[in-house]
């Protein structure tokens, strides 16, 4: 009975040997019966199994089986007691009978014990009895077979058991380790120690394995031989046969296909069509040369180990199978490398058609950008894809002359064949496809000269109007400045002119502003007249410039005027307020009084006065608080050329108050 059949039953440890021994050295039997109901037939089975394994020897000194009832039924353990006859004794009492290294710790013993190990082992071990049991009557039969009866009989009976039915390598290895951990005592023990094991000498014939494995040794040796003595008789023959099969082959269809493949198409589709046919063709080649280095490789081994006999014949059949294969291969690859090189070139040539015309595209569409910035970005679009067609044309003519290159060498491998009329054909369509690129990439160049001169005035035409707008805003700002910080009349006749002519160079500044915003505006008429277009702005801006230097040059002149009115005023109060007694005349003129006092009630009068734009608006010098400090001024200065007046009416009054 095999492990293997009772499988199930025995997995489910109804009973097993754990290898401890009782004090008479008998196996110790251990019968672990459980809350179910333990099946009588499975257990009767496992016994008649677990007792059929120990030899005789050990049969004769008897077992002491152990049956815990201690997680079952009572009725179950009666069944079990009158079935194997054995007397009761309690689980405290065991040791009498039995040392505590003998039992397990289910008992409180300290034996360890793994049944599924201990049953992994046991399938180990009988698979390979039986194997090698097996594999020795196969092994004897072919090795005999062949030491006996006429050639033919031994060939026959080699051919029909050449192969034995399992691997010779695999149950050697299996036998070796399973008698290595027989040696180790270590089929169901513990790695970190040494205990009973019931796969020792007593229960698993050591030499039996031993056994075994030298008669497998010894009969797989033999074997061997055998058929090393066969395969050197048939390698021989069929070595010669592939031989010629392969040179056959390669210099008669092999030969024929390629002689047939000399064109590199006028497309990529053409040119892949023409690469699938050569990869069918490869494929083809590709099984004999798969045969051929097999060949070369047998040959190879077989002048290593060869008769001198077989020495001439090995060389001549490699050497012929040799120069054949090099040279087919070595014109496929040539065939290989050319339409590659064809399919590259067609590849370059179709992508830079694309560049061509995606850029003559952008040339015949008409641009209406929105800004210089706009312009300037589709300019250096523009350069981007021309200098992309010039990198693709350098490439496409690269590609080219490498393939006529390799096509100048294609008749070195015509097999006398004249290939004058299909290179004619091939060169003539690379250099047509070249010679036309290279026109196109003209003509597209010319186009993006006159498209760059166009954005290029375009660019002029809005950096024009920015610049005007930019004119007026200047322009503006130089008129809110002056209406808001040009207040001050001065506090004397000097600093007044100084600050007329400091308003004067500012007036200078604002009509440079407007000749410059003028200058700009009369550009972008011109150039628009060359674009054939309208001006954004100019229609806009050249009013707008009039109308800010309208109102700067009214609030110019009105601060021109105040100016020197201011400057007339003080200059006259400064006369009379000076002491001058070499001109009293001067002094006690009286219509100089007269003329001061109108001056200074002139100059408050228009400092209250706004100016007045043609367009009816209105605007003030500075803040009224600005109006009212330079007023007062003029008031005090006022009072002084009175208080003067005075004294030179009444000099006795005033010397006397004073």
């Amino acid at each position: 009975m095999e492990a293997s059949v009772i499988l199930p039953i025995l997995k489910k440890k109804l009973a097993f040997l754990s290898g401890g021994k009782d004090r008479r050295s008998g196996l110790i039997l251990t019968i672990p019966l459980c809350l179910e109901q333990t099946n009588m037939d499975e257990l009767s089975v496992t016994l008649d199994y677990l007792l059929s394994i120990p030899s005789e020897k050990c049969k004769a000194r008897g077992f002491t089986v152990i049956v815990d009832g201690r997680k079952s039924q009572w009725n179950v353990v009666k069944t079990v007691v009158l079935m194997l006859q054995v007397i009761l004794v309690s689980a405290n009492k065991l040791t009498r009978y039995i040392e505590p290294c003998q039992l397990t710790e289910d008992f409180g013993g300290s034996l360890t014990y793994d049944h599924m190990d201990w049953l992994n082992k046991r399938l180990v071990f009988e698979k390979f009895t039986k194997e090698s049991t097996s594999l020795l009557d196969e092994l004897a039969l072919i090795n005999n077979g062949s030491d006996k009866g006429n050639q033919q009989e031994k060939e026959r009976s080699v051919d029909l058991n050449f192969l034995p039915s399992v691997d010779p390598e695999t149950v050697l290895q299996t036998g070796h380790e399973l008698l290595s951990e027989l040696q180790q005592r270590r089929f169901n023990g513990s790695d970190g120690g040494v205990s009973w094991s019931p796969m020792d000498d007593e229960l698993l014939a050591q030499p039996q394995v031993m056994k075994l494995l030298d008669s497998l040794r010894e009969q797989y040796t033999r074997y061997q031989e055998v058929c090393r003595q066969r395969s050197k008789r048939t390698q021989l023959e069929e070595i010669q046969q592939k031989v010629m099969q392969v040179v056959n082959w390669l210099e008669g269809p092999g030969s024929e296909q390629l002689r047939a493949q000399w064109g590199i198409g006028d497309s990529i589709r053409a040119s892949q069509a023409l690469q699938q046919k050569h990869e069918e063709i490869e494929s083809q080649h590709s099984e004999w040369f798969a045969v051929y280095v097999e060949l070369n490789q047998q040959i190879a081994a077989l002048l290593n180990a060869g008769d001198e006999e077989d020495l001439v014949e090995l060389k001549s059949l490699q050497q012929q199978l040799s120069d054949v294969c090099y040279r087919q291969a070595s014109q496929l690859e040539f065939r290989q490398n050319l339409l590659q090189a064809a399919l590259e070139f067609h590849g370059v040539a179709q992508d830079l058609s694309q560049q061509l015309d995606g850029l003559l595209g952008m040339l015949c569409v008409d641009v209406a950008p929105a800004d210089g910035a706009s312009i300037q970005q589709t300019l250096k679009l523009l350069e981007e894809k021309l200098k992309s067609v010039d990198v693709g044309l350098q490439g496409l003519r690269e590609k080219g002359q490498g393939l006529l290159d390799q096509i100048s060498n294609q008749a070195s491998w015509a097999y006398g064949k004249d290939v004058t009329i299909e290179n004619k054909e091939n060169v003539d369509h690379i250099q047509g496809v070249m010679e036309d690129m290279q026109l196109r990439k003209q003509r597209c160049e010319d186009m993006v000269d006159v498209r760059r001169l166009k954005m290029l005035q375009m660019v002029q035409l809005f950096k024009c109007e920015e610049d005007a707008a930019q004119a007026v805003e200047w322009l503006s700002e130089l008129l809110d400045a002056l209406l808001k910080t040009h207040i001050r009349l001065g506090d004397d006749a000097q600093e007044t002119k100084v600050l007329l002519e400091k308003h004067r160079k500012f007036v200078d500044v604002a009509q440079s502003t407007y000749d410059y915003g003028r200058q700009l505006l009369q550009a972008t008429v011109v150039l628009c007249q060359s674009l054939r277009c309208t001006s954004r702005s100019s229609g806009d801006t050249l009013p707008r410039l009039n109308r800010v230097w309208k109102q700067f040059t009214i609030a110019s002149e009105e601060r021109v005027h105040r100016l020197e009115m201011a400057i007339a005023f003080h200059s006259n109060a400064e006369k009379i307020l000076q002491d001058c007694p070499e001109e009293p005349e001067a002094i006690n003129d009286e219509e100089q009084f007269d003329e001061i006092e109108a001056v200074g009630k002139s100059l408050l009068d228009r400092l209250t006065v706004p100016v007045v734009y043609p367009d009816g608006t209105e605007q003030y010098f500075g803040s009224p608080s600005d109006m009212a400090s330079t007023a007062e001024h003029i008031r005090d200065r006022m009072k002084l050329v009175s208080l003067k007046r005075q004294q030179l009416r009444h000099p006795e009054v005033m010397t006397t108050e004073s």
